[in-house]
């Protein structure tokens, strides 16, 4: 049974972007069906938001600034209507907080005595080890938009290509631990993922005709049958990956940082990013282009002119991406 989310976010913390507020509610979606979605200090600043905002029912707590309170009491708004949907609200079962602020710690410690699953998100810049470890899971918002292969939202009436509901079904499998789905399983979550979406649209007359079909053009994944039922397997081959070298490893980060750019993250943590290259090089390690550490591999490339390294107010280690 999939759970029943509430989601509350902190446009701030998430920096308003457009295709990471698409992260978030995919990431959410990918576990669930989002019941109550609700975002907090929003202004004319984030109007390329509203499609989605609208599209998924969100409520909008608008920014009034007044003094110097203004954080502070969006960070109490979102705490009391969290609250108040844990105590009147028995469908929901899980919370995402979108917010990496220590604040939230007994917010998540109080959902979670009531036996919530609590989701937190937030980017690795400004995530409070505190409120990481209180959580019952939590992601960083990069390493969703590293690790992702993006199908674009469709207009109304717009149908998805073969290739994109493909991309949708290995994005489903990858947040499987086992990498596994049953078919009946992983089409309940496309239709999460996009309500448009129909077998029938492709010229398929049902599901089963367009899962094997999808799995023998692009074999990505297979499909088995386990007692009449169907379940779909990512399928672990691929295309080799090149090693990295002295000669060729800026050039691969390089390819790396401009995908966060892109994204619209200016600064991540080191371990974010060593994590990001270890997702496309499984081999790397620093020796392998010649360093002790992973912080000279970062001075190197500071030399390269690709980031800058800094010192977060905490203590740690960022890098800004030139």
């Amino acid at each position: 049974m999939s759970a029943h989310f509430a989601l509350f976010a902190d446009l701030e913390n998430c920096g308003g972007k457009k295709n990471v507020l698409l992260d978030v509610i995919e990431r959410v979606k990918l576990r669930g069906d989002i019941l109550i979605g609700k975002v907090y200090g929003y202004t004319d600043s984030y109007s390329e938001l509203k499609e989605v905002l609208l599209s998924n029912t969100f409520a909008v707590v608008p920014s009034l600034r007044y003094g110097h309170s203004q954080k502070n009491s969006m960070d109490i708004q979102l705490v009391i209507d969290a609250l108040d949907v844990a105590f009147t609200n028995p469908l929901i079962d899980s919370f995402c907080i979108v917010s990496g602020d220590s604040d939230y710690v007994p917010l998540v410690g109080k959902l979670k005595s009531m036996g919530k699953f609590v989701l937190g998100i937030s980017r690795s810049e400004v995530a409070s080890g505190v409120f990481m470890n209180a959580c019952s899971e939590f992601q960083f918002l990069e390493s969703m938009a590293a690790k992702k292969k993006r199908v674009q939202e469709k207009e109304t009436g717009e149908t998805l290509t073969l290739q994109e509901v493909n991309d949708l079904i290995v994005t489903i499998l990858r947040d499987n631990e086992s990498g596994e789905v049953l078919a009946s399983e992983a089409k309940n979550t496309l239709l999460r993922l996009r309500p448009e979406f129909s077998e029938k649209s492709l010229g398929f007359s049902t599901f089963g005709k367009l899962i094997a079909e999808l799995s023998a053009r692009f074999g990505a994944f297979s499909v088995n049958s386990e007692q009449h039922n169907r379940k779909l397997s990512l399928n672990q081959g691929g295309t080799a990956v090149d090693e990295l070298t002295r000669d060729n490893f800026i050039p691969a980060f390089r390819k790396i940082l401009d995908v966060y750019k892109s994204e619209g993250f200016d600064r991540i943590n080191p371990p974010v990013l060593k994590a990001a290259v270890l997702d496309a090089y499984p081999d790397f390690s620093e020796r392998q282009i010649g360093f002790r550490r992973f912080s000279d591999v970062l001075r190197e490339l500071e030399r390269a002119k690709l980031l800058k390294v800094e010192m977060a107010e905490g203590g740690n280690m960022l890098v800004r991406i030139e």
